[in-house]
């Protein structure tokens, strides 16, 4: 049982590559104990550490926890500090292996049934000849998600966590062995469906991206602060419905802005293709900003 999020782990974490149909298990969730290697060739060795701002957790290590480990000078360390220590550290490792090799890598996170997939479906299909594109797809259970981003044409691992209900680093490490991705390409990763979890956990990806359909309701930023603290863009998707549902995109706006004042926001339609532009350009700069990033670390 996890005591950061009460997820437990009676079913085991599995990856399935899609293009060979290879399934595997994952090693449960924090409980390894060896050090986190990426078995890509080429890849180069970052042992600096890397900063990211985007990923304040607004969560606190030293408050009380029922369940505690004890260091080697025999100090209590609460259990969910250990744990999201361990992901952090794993995750600053996916990161310096991601801005090594010029790869612009995105957490998609949303509650289920918002539109992801779709918007990733779309992305595929209209960006595939000018960027290779790779995505982790997580879900508890079943690969319908990740063979529809096959079908788009996207090279594609699906990570079926259980029980669990969010991705974590080192689930993102190993999907990264899998896919090997290409130096300059997009790694999208759709994390499980969830507006509570997946904000503690980072991944080493350059943004969160959370999508919020306009079925949900204008107060889910209310109701989830800690998600949309986390999230560096709000995509309000399913803009196609709001003549038929009681949705306010301002006041989501807003509600959104209250708990992050420097959140970008785009509004579109995955289905349709509307506002849909407004997305490639922020995917494009994105990119641009990685590349950028990248140069300048080399002349230091």
């Amino acid at each position: 049982m996890c005591a950061t999020c009460g997820c437990g782990s009676q079913a085991e974490p599995r990856i399935l590559n899609l293009q060979t149909g290879t399934e595997r298990p994952l090693a449960p969730a924090h409980e390894h104990g060896h050090d986190h290697h990426h078995g890509h060739g080429g890849a180069r060795d970052h042992g600096h550490d890397h900063h990211h701002h985007h990923h304040d957790h607004a969560h606190h290590h030293d408050e009380p926890s029922p369940a505690h480990g004890h260091d080697g000078a025999g100090a209590i360390i609460p259990l969910e500090a250990r744990i999201l220590d361990k992901n952090d550290r794993l995750a600053a490792r996916n990161r310096g292996w991601f801005e090594g090799r010029e790869i612009l890598a995105l957490n998609l996170v949303s509650s289920p049934g918002a539109g992801k997939t779709t918007l990733l479906e779309r992305t595929i299909r209209d960006l595939k000849g000018e960027a290779a594109i790779f995505v982790i797809e997580g879900d508890q259970a079943t690969a319908n998600d990740g063979r529809r981003i096959r079908a788009a044409g996207a090279v594609a691992i699906q990570v079926n966590t259980g029980t669990g209900c969010h991705l974590e680093a080192d689930m993102v490490a190993k999907g990264l062995q899998e896919l090997q991705p290409s130096i300059g390409s997009m790694v999208l990763i759709e994390n499980v469906g969830n507006l509570v979890c997946p904000a503690l956990f980072d991944l080493g990806e350059r943004a969160k991206v959370i999508v919020l359909s306009v079925t949900e309701g204008e107060d889910k930023p209310l109701k989830y602060p800690h998600m949309f603290q986390a999230a560096d863009l709000m995509i309000i998707n399913k803009t196609d419905l709001l003549p038929h549902v009681d949705f306010d995109v301002e006041v989501a706006v807003a509600n959104a802005r209250t708990v992050n004042p420097g959140i970008a926001v785009l509004s579109l339609s995955a289905r349709s293709g509307e506002g849909i532009d407004a997305w490639y350009a922020w995917l494009r700069r994105s990119r641009g900003d990685t590349h950028h990033a990248e140069v300048l670390a080399s002349r230091r």
